[in-house]
């Protein structure tokens, strides 16, 4: 008579124990390397900060950037990790941020694609697995085209994001610390540690980089293997049950993995297998696009010393969410991605060679195309002042000032003294932005109207009521000539005295020439202005 082994359940539990021990440890790991990568960025050398700011600055040139850094590392949390740690430091801003996150979400896709060519010696399968492949790239290609353009033009992510993360934040000058600022203070031992033992900022972020895609790369594989004890069929009884579902479980599965390039490779060969459809695919693929945000929030949430910080990881949301609502809802678009995919998959049967074609034309030859013709974009100017206070030798700074000439949006970065110096840092960042004919300067609001129109406002001193005295049609500054010239005052409620701070901003350039400070006897104790003027 034969028995029935028992399953010894001390074993089993101690098997799913080790599991989340696992992944509470990869969670800690990947915790610790964003830290340790804030911190690192943080003393990189002022040329490093430079060099990112103007390969980022260029909006398509950000979007390639993240497109192919998602590529090489075939995972974009990995790369919106590193996105917030730019942030969090300063080295990049909120606008150059965002084409950065909508290309590592394009090129997260290039895996599913890859995945999908290995069906090429069997036809009937290929087509389908092309299809399902290429499906998460047109999702997400329709999604950029849609924002691509109302972000570089409007704004549009940067704006809404920005206003939702100012309930948590007023968005003002940010001070570039000279000290390392800790994420979470739980692990400011281990990164002071390693400051000490490696003085080189560079290494520091290389072996940061290497820990945080460590523990991706943990979290895929332990999902990986839990995925595949699983049949298919049992896979796509229990995932693709109906379209809510799908949506529900990619969404969750992705959260939990932190990676949409493992849980949409998976479905590939589901589809390629006809185990499951494409239509009921697409909804799993929609929710692991939205699931995959979870990093960014993660890393945002431990990196919260600014509004940006916070902003990024809202923006990434919102252009995962927004696709979703437009192609997901709406039966018309629904079928638009899912046509193109299905397109693709016949074409690239009949034709073997359009696959890796279309990999070449949408992660290279097109994003190199748009960087090509939209090398002007940006406008960047050096200025320097000149600051003379009572009593006080004249001092010098400079501002380099760097705009988006169709969004109208930019910072300025402020260094002290007159003459440039190699690997110096900037002791402010200004985020700066224009509105119809409102100038933002960090938390400072310049209503550029008509003489005598008044507005009340806050800012880091108190509230204040600022008003515009008059245009000046032509001001000779410092051998230099400006047009349309706003001369604007602004008093604070709460000052002791009547202290008066008078702005001449140029209206054509949206840059700041002169600033007095003028006590109640009409005697100027304060006068900053240009003497140095460069534009590039």
């Amino acid at each position: 008579m034969e028995t029935t082994p028992l399953t010894d359940p001390n074993k089993k539990i101690w098997s799913n124990l080790r599991i989340v021990l696992y992944i509470l440890g990869a969670l800690i790991l990947f915790l610790f390397a964003l830290d340790l990568l804030t911190s690192s960025l943080q003393h990189l050398g002022g040329n490093v900060a430079e060099t990112i700011l103007l390969a980022t600055s260029n909006p398509f040139a950000g979007l390639f950037i993240g497109l192919l850094i998602t590529a090489m590392l075939q995972s974009s949390s990995t790369t919106t990790s590193l996105v917030v740690a730019f942030v969090a430091s300063g080295a990049i801003t909120l606008e150059s941020a965002i084409p950065i996150i909508m290309g590592a979400n394009v090129g997260t896709t290039i895996t599913s694609m890859i995945v999908s060519l290995g069906f090429i010696s069997r036809k009937k399968e290929f087509r389908r697995a092309v299809s399902a492949g290429s499906y998460h790239v047109f999702f997400n290609i329709l999604t950029v085209v849609v924002l691509f353009p109302l972000e570089y033009y409007y704004g549009f992510l940067s704006n809404i994001s920005s206003h939702i993360a100012g309930y948590f934040f007023t968005p003002s000058a940010l001070v570039v610390e000279k000290e390392i600022s800790h994420s979470w203070s739980g692990f400011w031992p281990f990164t002071d540690f390693l400051q000490r033992i490696i003085p080189s900022s560079f290494i520091l972020t290389i072996l940061a980089l290497a820990l945080l895609f460590s523990s991706i790369l943990i979290f895929r594989r332990l999902i990986s293997n839990l995925l595949k004890a699983k049949s298919p069929e049992v896979f796509s009884r229990f995932f693709f049950k109906n379209q809510i579902k799908s949506f529900s479980w990619g969404l969750l599965t992705t959260a939990a993995i932190r990676s949409s390039t493992i849980t949409t490779s998976v479905v590939v060969p589901i589809v390629g297998k006809k185990i499951a459809s494409l239509k009921q695919a697409a909804p799993f693929i929609m929710g692991a696009n939205v699931g995959t945000t979870i990093t960014a929030f993660i890393a945002a949430t431990l990196n919260a010393n600014t509004s940006s910080t916070i902003s990024i990881a809202i923006a990434h949301f919102l252009f995962n969410i927004i696709g979703v609502l437009l192609f997901f809802p709406i039966p018309v678009l629904r079928k638009l991605p899912m046509e193109l995919a299905n397109g693709l998959g016949k074409l690239t049967l009949k034709y073997r060679l359009v696959g890796f074609l279309f990999l070449l034309l949408t992660f290279f030859f097109i994003p190199f195309s748009l960087i090509y013709f939209n090398q002007d974009s940006i406008q960047t100017y050096h200025l320097t002042y000149e600051k003379n206070e009572a009593n006080d030798p004249s001092s010098y700074y400079r501002i380099v000032a760097r705009i988006n000439k169709r969004k109208q949006s930019g910072e300025w970065s402020q260094y002290q003294g007159k003459e440039s110096i190699t690997g110096e840092e900037p002791s402010l960042i200004y985020p700066v932005s224009v509105k119809n004919t409102t100038l933002f300067v960090g938390d400072k609001m310049f209503l550029l109207d008509r003489p005598g129109f008044c507005w009340d406002g806050t800012d880091d001193q108190g509230q204040y009521n600022a008003c515009i005295d008059r245009i000046v049609k032509r001001l000779d500054l410092s051998s230099y000539t400006f047009d349309s010239v706003y001369v604007c005052s602004v008093k604070y409620q709460k000052s002791s005295d009547s202290t008066t701070h008078r702005y001449f901003i140029s209206a054509p350039l949206k840059l700041m020439l002169q600033h007095e400070v003028i006590q109640h006897d009409s005697v100027t104790v304060t006068r900053e202005k240009l003497v140095g003027f460069e534009h590039q």
